[in-house]
């Protein structure tokens, strides 16, 4: 049996090149602030598939990270990394599927008038009724709880990892490279991620990142999702899910819930 050209592959001189030399390469994205470069792939046989390359030391350090937390969680919401290739001109390059969608960060139209442009996927995303939006938190919800309870906690969540398919109403998560086995001391000045979601123990070295941490992460996410502006002005939900939120997302980690299971049960009896 022929082996599979990208999941049986296990070294190539270099990542782009074999990539078309097995298929079309349809879609590539160079200009990323991770160090890495991504490329959407269609196969001789129909299949699409995602291969993400390492191009710097650090892109490397994060995929060897993201590689281990792979490993440990999976999740329906959580686009896989399902393989791994020895790159011999540099990466290495891990190989996931293909889901359709757009990510809800966008930069280049955030320097053309924001998230509240209207051609901006959060903005569409956030024009849609309610109940689509809720569903979509439940899944990001639901998959953290996978992740804690895998012993993993949220570091650099932000928008930019949700790939939401507006034809299907689906929401997946990419881009998970720095979550990580927790609790953990911090032991640099800052961690990686967007101010509009991290808490303010993610900026302080010495302090314990753990499952509160993670807690504070859901909640900002749900309040920037469930928000009709960036301006935190136009809350769509009812008080008491505005409440729970706010609970989340408390500078103090002690006054937060103290993990995302108990998140989970004060968010859907909200819901319900």
């Amino acid at each position: 049996m022929t082996a599979h050209p990208l999941l049986g592959a296990t070294e190539v001189a270099r990542t782009e090149p074999y990539l078309r030399t097995v298929g079309e390469v349809f879609r590539a994205f160079r200009d990323q602030d991770s160090g890495c470069v991504s490329y959407g792939v269609r196969l001789t046989n129909g299949e699409r598939w995602f291969v993400k390359e390492a191009t710097t030391a650090a892109a490397r350090h994060s995929l060897d990270r993201a590689w281990t937390f792979h490993r440990a969680v999976r999740h329906p919401a959580i686009v896989p990394q399902l393989h791994r290739l020895a790159v011999r001109a540099g990466g290495p390059a891990v190989v996931m599927p293909w889901h359709a969608g757009e990510v809800l960060y966008h930069p280049t139209l955030h320097r053309h008038g924001g998230r509240t442009h209207p051609d901006h996927p959060l903005a569409r995303f956030r024009a849609q009724p309610v109940a689509p939006v809720l569903r979509a938190v439940d899944r990001i919800l639901d998959a953290h709880l996978a992740v804690e309870a895998a012993g993993f906690v949220a570091v650099d969540l932000y928008d930019g990892a949700f790939l939401y398919d507006f034809d299907a109403g689906d929401l997946r998560l990419i881009d998970l490279d720095e979550y990580r086995p927790g609790p953990f001391t911090l032991e640099a000045d800052r961690l990686p991620g967007s101010r509009r979601f991290m808490a303010p123990e993610e900026s302080q070295r010495g302090s314990r990142i753990d499952t509160r941490t993670t807690v504070h992460a859901r909640g900002r996410a749900i309040r920037l999702l469930l928000d009709a502006g960036d301006e935190e002005r136009a809350w769509r939900g009812t008080a008491e899910q505005l409440a729970v939120v706010q609970r989340a997302a408390r500078a103090d980690p002690g006054e937060r819930f103290t993990d995302v299971g108990e998140l989970a049960v004060a968010w859907r009896r909200s819901v319900c």
